[in-house]
């Protein structure tokens, strides 16, 4: 009894059967190889934690350097109410003095009586009265890509850097930012994410009819340019949008259609969740010819 009661202490094995070392020892290696198991799965589990950390961390500075360049494109007019009217987004290229929208966006014929209304931008505060109204001007249109450059008249913005690689791939994700439902929710860019679902050709028709010269029905009847068709849901604010990489910032698109299921009142109370995007190479030619 004495020497069961010291082995029990001493744990050594000394007074175990040889059937009971080799159970101990393999029992010893089980568990030396479950510890290890768990070892490996729970360093594998930090560094996806830490991975997903750090992506998270990218994504919050890119947005928030993205936002800073972001303007409501729209309208100004004196004895209207409201005097700014918002028709879509835009964001500072090139100098910071230039912003990038859609060519529709800024298609409509503008009041010149005896208060003119001009192009105008909204930039956006924090606090709902602080946003600033900018007077700008048509720089350049290129209707076949849907694409515009407006100058502001006076300051700049923080330049939007604008890819380089056109080496977008069906799967790729990205976000984009802009004001989906225009002034409704308040002078507030939101961001949404979106995967590029497929790369596909389209044509880009006139905004108006007046618009149709002969230039333009030789490039309807010459045929499509590819875009990307993504799985975002945009919203018609949100035309001009820059698309974006989450990780650098670069802007890889520019929004500018949503599909709509029936009538166009439809984009709010049935968003389709397929929106289209411009490649950004077409607005780095744009940029490169107003220089």
């Amino acid at each position: 009894m004495v020497h069961h009661a010291f082995c029990a202490g001493r744990c050594d094995g000394a007074c175990l059967s040889n059937m009971q070392r080799r159970t101990a020892a393999s029992w010893f290696r089980a568990r030396r190889a479950i510890l290890y198991c768990l070892n490996v799965v729970g360093g594998v589990a930090v560094l996806l934690t830490g991975s997903t950390t750090v992506v998270q961390a990218q994504k919050r500075v890119a947005i928030e350097q993205i936002k800073a360049g972001i303007v409501g494109v729209g309208t100004f007019q004196r004895t209207r109410t409201p005097q700014f009217r918002f028709l879509g987004t835009g964001f500072a290229v090139d100098d910071g003095r230039s912003i990038a929208t859609n060519a529709h966006v800024i298609a409509q014929l503008l009041d010149s009586g005896s208060d003119p209304e001009v192009l105008a931008v909204l930039l956006p505060s924090a606090e709902l009265h602080q946003s600033t109204i900018v007077e700008v001007t048509r720089s350049a249109v290129d209707d076949e890509h849907d694409l515009a450059l407006l100058k502001l008249k006076t300051g700049r913005l923080p330049a939007l850097a604008l890819c380089a690689d056109d080496g977008v791939k069906d799967g790729d994700e990205f976000l984009f930012t802009g004001f989906p439902i225009g002034a409704v929710l308040g002078p507030f860019a939101a961001t949404h994410r979106a995967m590029v679902a497929s790369i596909t050709p389209i044509v880009i028709p006139p905004p108006t009819s007046e618009r149709l010269e002969p230039s333009v029905v030789r490039r309807l009847q010459r045929g499509s340019f590819p875009v990307y068709q993504l799985d975002g849901t945009a919203y018609p604010g949100s035309s001009g949008s820059p698309l974006y990489d989450g990780g650098t910032g670069e802007v890889v698109g520019v929004v500018n259609m949503v599909f709509v299921k029936g009538l166009k009142e439809n984009a709010l109370a049935q968003p389709s969740g397929i929106s289209y995007a411009i490649p950004v190479r077409h607005l780095r030619e744009l940029v490169t010819k107003v220089r």
